[in-house]
């Protein structure tokens, strides 16, 4: 797991925490995070096991050398280098091309016709939805009956496209090569899940649908799963780089946030949109305060607060400008005990974190209160 505050100005995500689950690319996603200002916890969710030695990917290889494919369906770039890597490797690199270019070449989206034009190959069509719906729409309006199509696998089955193309009358030939596995070292994707169930993750972003099945089956394992999933349908942000990879959290009823095009860059500007909009946002002492995720946007200026002064924070603006107990607030510090002067402590250390002492009022022998401008539809009492 990577804990990376912003540097320099308040960009859009400025005060916000951003999960990774991705193990793939991830480092452009959390570049692209970072720099617009969100604090980032990476937690790959999977790892990706290459099966250049596997004897499954060596047998499909072989059974469409020896017998070749009518269509040829490449669903990722990395997958489909990947194949033609192991195939050189097995020496069987040119009879695997000279099958490939007298086959239909299907490609699921730019990236893999660019690795099939690197191989020396040329595609037959590409959706551009980027969607394997739309390809096996395309099939299917063709017409498969007798058809040989080899499909590449990518991590994960696909039973849906299969078992429509064999309705059909295709016969499919599967070409797996790599799978998803679990990560290796479990700690920082179960920090990532004690965040999303603290609360102290704002969002959390899937780049695949293994992914997010892969998090949602680690929850489960400790018994965490129906927190997690009430964090996700309410105040974590699930956002998702497609409809394709938002199946296993809307099949758990956790609604999703998708970019139109299923790209990182288009994801990051959804984030962009979204969290900010979701921001508590509060006219006090004549200053606007935007409570974001671990820091406050006083005007233009983002003041980091840590966890209690946010706990503290959220407490008094539940009801802004009624008086909140020094008793209720004392809830909110974890250790405080009855001391009610550990509650004068953490609002002091609040009031320095906001750099402006007058937005929180002392009132005296009841407890505090935000100092609310005035015409702003709240009342003045007592929690």
């Amino acid at each position: 797991m990577e804990d990376n505050a912003a540097s320099g100005g308040a960009g859009p995500l400025a005060g916000f925490t951003v999960g990774v689950t991705a193990a793939r690319r991830a480092d452009d996603l959390i570049a692209l995070l970072q720099r617009r200002g969100a604090a980032v916890l990476h937690a790959p969710a999977l790892r990706i096991v290459p099966l250049a030695d596997d004897g499954e990917l060596l047998a499909a290889t072989k059974e469409l050398i020896a017998t070749a494919p009518d269509v040829v369906v490449a669903t990722t770039a990395i997958g489909f280098r990947g194949w033609i890597e192991a195939a050189d490797g097995w020496g069987i690199g040119e009879d695997l091309l000279g099958r490939l270019r007298g086959a239909e070449l299907l490609a699921r989206g730019p990236k893999v016709k660019g690795a099939i034009r690197a191989a020396g190959l040329v595609e037959a069509w590409s959706p551009e939805s980027e969607s394997l719906a739309e390809v096996l729409d395309r099939l299917l309006a063709g017409g498969v009956e007798g058809r040989r199509v080899a499909l590449q696998l990518h991590g994960e089955p696909l039973p849906g496209f299969v078992e429509a193309l064999r309705a059909a009358g295709a016969e499919v030939v599967g070409v797996p090569v790599y799978r998803w596995m679990p990560p290796e070292d479990l700690a920082p994707l179960d920090r990532l899940l004690d965040a999303v169930v603290a609360g102290t993750v704002d969002a959390v972003t899937f780049t695949s649908a293994p992914a997010a099945a892969s998090l949602l089956a680690r929850a489960q394992e400790r018994g965490l799963q129906g927190a997690v999933l009430s964090a996700l349908r309410s105040e974590v942000l699930a956002a998702c780089v497609g409809p394709v990879t938002a199946l296993p959290l809307q099949g758990h009823g956790v609604d999703t946030v998708q970019p139109e095009r299923f790209r990182l860059g288009p994801l990051v500007q959804l984030l962009c949109q979204e969290l900010p909009a979701r921001a508590r946002v509060l006219l006090v002492a004549g200053h606007r305060l935007e409570l974001r995720g671990h820091a406050v946007l006083v005007d233009d200026t983002l003041r980091p607060v840590p966890p209690t002064g946010m706990s503290l924070l959220r407490a008094l603006s539940r009801r802004p400008g009624w008086v909140v107990s020094r008793q209720d607030l004392l809830r909110c510090l974890p250790g405080a005990g009855r001391d009610e002067h550990a509650v004068e402590t953490a609002v002091a250390r609040l009031r320095g974190a906001l750099g402006t002492p007058k937005l929180i009022q002392t009132v005296v022998k009841r407890g505090y209160r935000l100092s609310l401008d005035a015409g702003t539809e709240t009342k003045y009492g007592t929690v």
